[in-house]
């Protein structure tokens, strides 16, 4: 051992080194442990024990909407679409 280096600081490289091989050695054996058992269950069940609103019944997508715009609205929603997208534009470039 060189003369320069503290005891100490040799003690924490050895509990450093030690701390990561044991961290080492709980991660593969957390990885590799199996997992619990469960029995085969239909599609669509709720697992044994569990409420039935846990898991709900699968849906579609609203319905499409849509309104009928005026002109004037469609002429207005136009240049506010226009303003908003150079004001995100300007912002982009000045950051």
């Amino acid at each position: 051992m060189p003369d320069h280096v503290s005891i100490l600081r040799v003690v924490a490289c050895v509990v450093l080194a030690l701390t990561a091989v044991l961290w080492i050695v709980g991660l593969t054996r957390l990885v590799r442990r199996p997992g619990p058992v469960l029995p085969p269950r239909r599609h669509g069940t709720a697992p044994e024990g569990a409420p039935a609103n846990l898991l709900p019944r699968q849906r579609t997508g609203p319905r499409e909407e849509s309104v009928d715009l005026s002109p004037a609205e469609r002429d207005a929603f136009y240049h506010l679409v226009r303003r908003l997208a150079r004001q995100d534009r300007l912002r982009r470039f000045s950051r």
